[in-house]
């Protein structure tokens, strides 16, 4: 295998879950362009159908699933429906995601169990639900959408941070289970990227954002596209020898 190949995504089966947001519908569409057909899952049908039609005008197949991560039974119904639609499933992107702007002590516990919920246990759901016929064929690729957070604090983020450490050494135990079976497990560690979920927040509290700016060496926050290279690494053949790792695309925010 040489050249482009190695990132080649042909003949290859995506599921993306949060498939209808800004990260997840670019992730599905950047997948697609490299030759996967995409299973998209999340709650808001409305914006999936607008994913769907972006991965099919790049000549590939979507399914819509409408279904939440932190549902239990209904991951593994969504596993089955993909596989029923498209025959297999080879690239896990988790990165259905929530978070709560609020500090430690503000926080009420339902509000800290839901970010939970959805972004360490939605995962957990998936894997389950998706990873055993991976493991069945001896192949598959698992991406969890983590965070500069992963690794370190931030005020007024303790829900959001717990969930993404959380989620990076949950992707690293699946690592060590699946790695002998063909399988895996990686954690894309982002930088604050500017999408439909925090772009309010960045209009609003532009005091935090300038500070994660100033100790970025690259000097600003990311965009969605900065990411896609990363994922597609990641989804692809050319990242065979990579597993239980914390890629971080963060523009250098975690070098110091």
């Amino acid at each position: 295998m040489s050249g482009f190949a190695r990132f080649s995504l042909e003949g290859r089966v995506a599921v993306v879950t949060g498939g209808g947001g800004g990260l997840g519908s670019a992730g599905a569409l950047a997948l697609a362009e490299c030759g996967a057909d995409v299973v998209l899952v999340a709650r808001n049908r409305a914006r999936l159908e607008e994913s769907a039609a972006a991965v099919e005008a790049a000549g590939r197949r979507a399914i819509v699933i409408e279904a939440d991560v932190a549902d239990a039974r209904a991951m593994v119904d969504a596993a089955a429906e993909a596989e029923a639609a498209l025959g297999r499933v080879d690239v896990l992107f988790n990165n259905a995601g929530i978070t709560n702007p609020q500090a430690v002590l503000d926080v009420s516990p339902e509000d800290f169990l839901r970010v939970q919920e959805v972004n360490i246990a939605g995962a957990f759901h998936a894997v389950r639900a998706f990873a055993p016929a991976m493991l069945a064929r001896g192949f598959g690729r698992i991406i969890n959408m983590g965070s500069i957070l992963s690794g370190r604090g931030m005020a007024n983020r303790g829900a959001y941070c717990a969930s993404k450490a959380g989620l990076a050494n949950f992707g690293a135990a699946c690592a060590f289970e699946f790695g002998g079976r063909g399988v895996t497990v990686n954690t894309l560690g982002a930088t604050v990227i500017v999408t439909d979920l925090n772009r309010e927040l960045v209009r609003t509290q532009p005091e935090l954002y300038a500070r994660v700016v100033d100790r970025t060496p690259l000097g600003r926050l990311g965009e969605v596209e900065d990411l896609m290279g990363a994922l597609i690494f990641l989804a692809s053949p050319a990242s065979g020898f990579v597993t239980g790792q914390t890629l971080f695309v963060d523009g250098g925010y975690t070098a110091g």
